[in-house]
């Protein structure tokens, strides 16, 4: 499937189904996935990046395992809202996974998602070797929990399934 638009997703739920953020670091993706009801993102394990083919196929499997129905990607742009080479290559990675699966993603303004997400794991009292290994895995919960935010708020539509309301 190609790019949405959050307004989109619920038309592509089905009941049982789950989303995920990711955060695409230069080293890691950062994973969340959402509960079933879609309020709540949960950090997953980062996954460490070696080469696409074999990044593609652990995120697949992790998104086959977790019942996805769509991914929401985080879209690093400037503060000034232009995109630069990170964004360039994001969309990039999201053409890429195009080809290998027919899951919907979603690109999602990510600019301060790592930020909130640091300043959550210093409340939490995290260590800063602990905080280096949850950032992404915490961003990418960011990020899904802005997806899933949105989602409560959009009109209801009378031909939605009843859960997306």
């Amino acid at each position: 499937m190609a790019i949405v638009a959050v307004e989109d997703l619920p038309s592509l739920l089905e009941r049982g189904r789950t989303l995920a953020g990711l955060d695409l670091g230069e080293k890691t993706i950062g994973v969340a996935v959402s509960d079933a009801g879609l309020a709540f993102a949960h950090p997953r394990p980062v996954i460490l990046r070696k080469k696409f083919t074999l990044d593609a196929e652990r995120l697949l499997g992790l998104l086959g395992a977790e019942r996805v129905a769509a991914v929401a990607i985080g879209l690093p742009r400037n503060m000034d809202g232009s995109e630069g080479p990170r964004a360039q290559a994001t969309r990039a990675f999201v053409r890429n996974m195009e080809r290998l699966t027919p899951l919907p993603f979603l690109f999602w303004d990510e600019r301060l998602s790592t930020v909130a997400a640091e300043r959550a794991l210093l409340e939490m009292d995290v260590s800063r070797r602990r905080r280096g290994e949850r950032i992404d895995s915490a961003a990418a919960a960011f990020i899904l929990q802005g997806v899933l935010d949105r989602l409560q708020t959009l009109p209801e539509d009378p031909s939605a399934p009843p859960w997306t309301a």
